[in-house]
């Protein structure tokens, strides 16, 4: 059977609009035949161009976009810049009167154009929206985001554009960080690279040689001592009176990214080489601050000398994960008009090498990555690259050859300056530019706090917690509903002990009723209850303790910190990134049109919607 191109009849527009950056060979308005409900055309052969523009007519005359100088705000209160609108007078040249064809009420009219859409996307073979929503790899939101109104979209690089296998890297990184750490003097045999030991999230507290997970608030719920971990009440006798503060830098430092794994790990081994007593005296009185410095630097050196990514160069089908959607994603983002950057720490070597490697197989037509991005910046010494201003130089050559210059210019390459020479080379500023990068300090918070720029974490390690999560199902209900049992049994309880406290000192109970019952009857009735919440006890600690488990068996969930409250982590990604997501190639699901809608936010009296259930609505005075 031939390839056939099937079209509901009212969106024949769109197919303008889809092949708007397309260009035909031949045929490129084929005879259509008719049948009852649908437009059939026979497919012609096609060959791809990309655009890479965006024309300011979308969609011929039927259509006009809002321009920066026309938008409004939504009520929302995001820019409506970027939006579609009909033109009247295009559908008036084909008799046609946009309110007269969808008579109704609107709710109704809504959902039959949502099921009559649907069902065309399914003839089509496109995936359905929502789909992509309820999945591991979705894009998650925290603050409203209409992406059309973004005209600018910069990434990250490593562990953004670029994902490393972290066994792989991580685990040369760290065999590095020892051979420099054996060179010092310090005892590192028989230590071998164990990424299960930490998370990202986590905060090393560098007074104590600990490892801790701290829940939104800052208080300390698991901790790791060296590569031991701590129980219940050594941990509350330790950080019971002290709250973690990320501000107070000489004492903690916080996993913001995966890069963190191979320094935590080594670093929690060398603690526990430091209580045996091993490490050399002639290294001097080292403390754990004092341990810490020695690993940082160490792994530092493994950085600086250049030794670990002239490996990484030389092999890179070892250490990088390809993702064939990723360069699409981009593709599609830029022919919706956002001009694209790249902002990276590593120099314009590595850079290149990891980019073609990565990017140029999965290009139609011979692009190479440069041609996505409308300005390259290498070395840009994040998170001062946010912050202030430094020297600007053009790589001029393949060899990385730069010269000083003071303007930017669209397709360029360079290295250093500053985020406000970006904005002011492409006239865009603050929340028309979106940041996307996976470390929530040097890429999401900085962006954010100076700079007003929309932002996006990455977070690979989403898709695995998503997955564990549906797996904890129900563990978890169970152990909700062993809570609940015991919420209940404890407030009978708690009800009895008032009344023999009441009675006890002389006074009345809450009733007559429980002023005159029989002692014995009271004592027995509170043991029994008493006696029920020792054994549901007996049963939540061990279930409580194993949850998160199918993630991470010491730490649990990455975003959860207990059975209901959030991580710190999750506290800074609420706080510092508009979306999060697992990676860029799902953007590739929602459309560089996509207008992301932060959900509704539960909170503590949020009961009262059980207690208007429970009295059939009626409110009391």
């Amino acid at each position: 059977m031939p390839n056939l191109t099937i079209l509901s009849w009212p969106n024949l527009q769109s197919l303008a609009m889809a092949t708007t950056n397309l260009q035909f060979l031949q045929n490129p308005f084929p005879r259509p035949t008719f049948s009852s409900k649908y437009l059939v055309m026979r497919a012609p052969k096609m060959v791809f161009k990309c655009g890479c523009s965006s024309s300011s007519s979308v969609g011929g005359d039927a259509f006009s976009l809002t321009s920066s100088s026309k938008c409004d705000v939504d009520y929302l209160g995001e820019s409506t810049k970027g939006d579609l609108n009909i033109n009247l007078k295009h559908l008036e040249n084909f008799g046609l009167d946009g309110q007269a064809t969808l008579e109704g009420p609107i709710e109704q009219v809504a959902r039959l154009e949502a099921e009559e859409a649907g069902s065309l996307l399914r003839d089509l073979g496109i995936p359905s929206p929502s789909a992509a929503r309820l999945s591991p790899r979705g894009i998650f939101c925290t603050r409203t985001l209409n992406l059309r109104s973004i005209s600018a979209i910069g990434y990250d690089m490593d562990y953004t554009l670029i994902h490393y296998n972290v066994m792989a890297w991580e685990g040369r990184a760290y065999d590095y960080c020892m051979e420099n750490l054996k060179s010092m003097g310090f005892p590192v045999e028989g230590l071998a690279f164990d990424p299960d030991l930490v998370i990202r999230g986590l905060v090393i507290d560098k007074e104590k040689g600990n490892l801790v997970k701290a829940d939104r608030f800052g208080y300390v719920k698991r901790a790791m001592h060296g590569t031991k971990m701590l129980s219940t009440r050594a941990v509350s006798e330790m950080y019971g009176r002290e709250l973690v503060d990320l501000r107070k830098e000489s004492q903690w430092e916080f996993l913001n990214t995966l890069f963190s794994v191979s320094e935590a790990v080594a670093y929690m081994q060398m603690v526990d080489r430091l209580d045996d007593g091993v490490i050399p005296a002639d290294l001097g009185p080292l403390d754990y601050k004092g341990l810490y410095k020695a690993v940082g630097k160490a792994l530092f050196r493994a950085h600086v000398e250049g030794q670990l990514k002239s490996e990484i160069m030389s092999k890179p089908e070892l250490f990088v994960e390809p993702d064939p959607e990723l360069p699409l994603a981009l593709l599609d983002q830029k022919e919706a008009g956002k001009k694209l950057l790249l902002i990276t720490n590593s120099d314009y070597h590595y850079t290149d090498k990891m980019m073609q490697h990565s990017f140029n197989r999965f290009l139609p037509n011979d692009m190479g990555w440069r041609d996505l991005f409308d300005m390259v910046i290498v070395s840009a010494r994040k998170p001062e690259f946010f912050q202030m201003s430094h020297p600007l130089y053009e790589v001029v050559t393949g060899e990385g050859l730069m010269r000083p210059c003071f303007k930017t210019h669209t397709g360029g390459l360079y290295s250093g300056g500053s985020a406000q020479m970006v904005e002011n080379s492409l006239n865009i500023h603050g929340d028309e530019i979106l940041y996307v990068g996976d470390h929530i300090y040097t890429d999401v918070s900085q962006s954010k706090v100076h700079l007003r720029w929309r932002t996006a974490l990455i977070c690979r390690e989403l898709e695995e917690e998503y997955r564990a999560l549906i797996h904890s199902r129900g563990p978890r209900a169970t152990v909700v509903e062993l809570i609940n049992q015991k919420e209940v049994v404890g407030d009978l309880f708690n009800q009895l002990r008032l009344a023999l406290q009441r009675r006890t000192e002389g006074r009345p109970a809450q009733t007559l009723a429980a002023t005159n019952m029989d002692d014995q009857e009271l004592t027995e009735s509170m043991q029994k209850l008493l006696i029920v919440m020792q054994r549901l006890d007996e049963k939540i600690a061990p279930l409580l303790e194993a949850d998160g488990e199918l993630f991470n068996k010491r730490w649990g969930f990455l975003s959860r910190a207990g059975l209901w409250d959030k991580s710190h982590l999750m506290r800074q990604i609420e706080k510092y990134a508009d979306i999060y997501t697992s990676r860029v190639s799902n953007f590739l699901n929602y459309t560089p049109f996509m207008y992301f809608r932060s959900q509704e936010q539960t909170l503590a009296h949020d009961t009262y919607s059980h207690y208007c259930s429970e009295h059939n609505g009626s409110s009391t005075n």
